[in-house]
């Protein structure tokens, strides 16, 4: 069974997929880890790379291609990835979701951010600029919205969650399919 894990920036994503991989006993992929290192490989801070990916598409693609692979090829698994439901079509598809100041404050407290805002409302401000970005590209490359929760199976607020629960939450959806 492949699932897949989108959703917003600080929406927990990441660790709720970490921890969903480690309670079935599946890998774990990270997209946005991949994208990371993409921009690190470039010298590019990630904002810069997200606007420079805006009008070259090749910085998409290279990611989005791995996710492609990865679908093809392996099996029990889990991925986060904003468009995961889109390159890996057959898997279950959750989307976490958190209030926007809540989001901001994760990813303060996890240091997300390299610009290094100093204070909620930057936080604020940098998530809804790069979704704003996302979305962008991702509608200009493939035609489809990366947050519109009708792409999904299970959408879960996350806002007064902690990852443990949340991971329940998926978990508890998904006992019946891993019969």
């Amino acid at each position: 069974m492949i699932i897949t894990i989108g959703g917003t920036a600080g929406g927990g994503k990441s660790s709720v997929a970490s921890a969903l991989a480690k309670k079935l006993g599946y890998n774990h992929f990270s997209a946005g880890d991949l994208y990371r290192k993409l921009a690190k490989d470039k010298s590019l801070a990630l904002a810069e790379l997200n606007k420079r990916a805006e009008a070259d598409s090749s910085f998409d693609k290279l990611v989005d291609d791995k996710l492609k692979e990865l679908g093809r090829k392996e099996d029990d698994f889990v991925v986060d990835s904003r468009l995961g439901f889109f390159f890996i079509p057959d898997s279950i598809k959750i989307f976490l979701e958190a209030k926007l100041k809540t989001r901001a404050k994760r990813t303060l407290d996890k240091q997300r951010f390299e610009e290094c805002p100093e204070n909620v409302k930057e936080a604020v401000k940098l998530i809804k600029e790069r979704e704003q970005s996302d979305t962008k590209r991702y509608e200009k490359l493939y035609g489809v919205n990366p947050f519109d929760v009708n792409h999904y199976d299970l959408v879960v607020d996350t806002t007064n969650n902690s990852v443990e629960q949340t991971t329940d939450v998926v978990y508890r959806f998904l006992l019946p399919k891993l019969k």
